[in-house]
């Protein structure tokens, strides 16, 4: 590995909107970088299923803050890239969320407390104004959440929702693999390198060191740094190690579905494009294309986690996503559900709390930004920040297990101390535990 044409100071193993987001900032930093992807494009992975929702409530303060960063790079997409896209700009659709408020998760109180410490603006929604902003609305409580396969399905337990919590600061991106190649092409405009159709089959290392990659056809490439952001392939990434990252907290590939669903128009909703969280019933709601609402699972005990392998698993929409909609039309009695339904499959790489790792590993060089399927799309370019400056401290000859980076973010008076991202920490108590994270 010493051709001089084949070598790079980080070889980046994935271009999902992570992946494209790590390239783009080390590039700033300096660092001649090379993206390595086995799917055809940016983007084209997990990343282009993903539901995209930008939001700033989270079970954690850490969490809270970086989506709240996350929030406001979004709000100036074009700044934050700073150069023109071949495929034009993703679009930040602005619409704010609505959290309604249950037994489930103490009303919200953990949430605000966070907000507030934060200055994360919202406003408490009565029921009243609730169906006033969706009506047709049925704020009868559900839970627990269940199948249909349950007897008990669709029969209220008691009571009804009080309200929820509007939250100003969120909504989605129109089109998350546009995002991503965004970011391809502001990192590429800075000298990054990206290749694509073309896997990974070893990361070599030498005296506890990573030296760079072995592709498919062979080909050596040479880096004196790798980092894994691999998704739902991370875990066979790092398996191609010959020495264990130490990795402590699990992380594996997770099958998830959406349901696409059309509102009644009969419902003249004010809101159509409101991002809606409701764990009474256990589903998360937002705006699909032509009107469509996209509907997904808050990961309650009545559907079980489901590892899949990345290479083979099946797209195909099951009772899954039928059952989500039908949780759905307990809140909209009008909703029609079609007994073959579409929408997305697809898989998360998951943490067993959820919340994602952003960090070095037990082999030098290496690095990690796994665990991030399913609530860190929004976190993208923070996340690419903080690899690189985890990436600067780690290789001035910090210890950061020993003395964890502290991030200071550009948007909001908070600085992340990233033990919180720690491969090696304790179940993260205050979590979901969920793909709220």
């Amino acid at each position: 590995m010493t051709d001089p044409e084949n070598r790079y100071d980080a070889i980046i193993i994935g271009a999902g909107v992570i992946g494209c987001a790590i390239a783009f900032h080390l590039t700033k930093r300096g660092y001649k970088t090379l993206n390595v992807d086995a799917l055809p494009a940016a983007g084209y992975g997990s990343t282009s299923s993903s539901a995209a929702v930008i939001r700033t409530y989270y079970s954690t303060r850490d969490g809270t803050a970086m989506a709240y960063e996350g929030y406001h790079e979004w709000k100036n997409w074009q700044q934050i890239l700073g150069t023109d896209t071949h495929d034009g700009l993703a679009q930040f659709i602005e619409t704010g969320t609505l959290v309604m408020k249950t037994a489930a998760d103490n009303y919200q109180k953990q949430v605000l407390e966070h907000a507030d410490a934060l200055g994360i603006a919202y406003e408490h929604w009565t029921a009243e104004r609730i169906v006033k902003e969706l009506p047709g609305y049925d704020l009868a409580c559900f839970a627990p959440a269940k199948t249909m396969e349950d007897d008990e399905f669709g029969t209220r337990s008691g009571g009804e929702l009080t309200g929820g919590v509007f939250f100003f600061a969120g909504g989605y991106v129109d089109d998350p693999q546009i995002a991503a190649r965004n970011l391809k092409d502001a990192a590429a405009s800075k000298g990054a390198a990206f290749r694509f159709n073309t896997r990974i089959v070893d990361i070599p290392t030498r005296n506890n060191r990573v030296q760079g990659v072995v592709c498919d056809t062979g080909e050596e490439i040479s880096a004196g740094i790798v980092i894994n952001v691999g998704g739902p392939h991370s875990g066979k990434v790092n398996a191609l190690l010959d020495v264990d990252p130490g990795v402590r907290i699990g992380h594996r590939p997770l099958r998830q579905e959406v349901v696409q669903i059309k509102p009644p128009e009969t419902l003249g909703y004010s809101r159509q494009g409101l991002v809606i969280s409701d764990n009474d019933i256990s589903v998360y709601v937002k705006p699909g294309s032509g009107g469509q609402l996209m509907i997904g699972s808050q990961n309650p005990a009545c559907d079980p986690h489901l590892e899949a392998d990345p290479d083979d698993f099946s797209r195909d929409l099951t009772d899954r996503a039928l059952t989500y909609a039908y949780r759905y039309s307990q809140r909209l009695p009008e909703l029609g559900v079609s007994q073959h339904p579409v929408g997305v499959a697809d898989l998360y790489d998951a943490t067993d709390d959820w919340l994602p790792i952003y960090d070095c590993s037990d082999v030098d060089g290496y690095y990690l930004a796994i665990g991030t399927s399913g609530n860190q799309f929004k976190n993208a370019t923070v996340a690419g920040r903080l690899m690189g400056e985890l990436i600067d401290y780690c290789e001035g000859g910090n210890d950061h297990d020993a003395e964890p980076l502290q991030f200071a973010l550009h948007h909001v008076e908070h600085t992340l101390n990233t033990a919180t991202f720690s491969r090696r920490r304790e179940l993260t108590k205050e979590s979901s535990f969920s793909v709220l994270g």
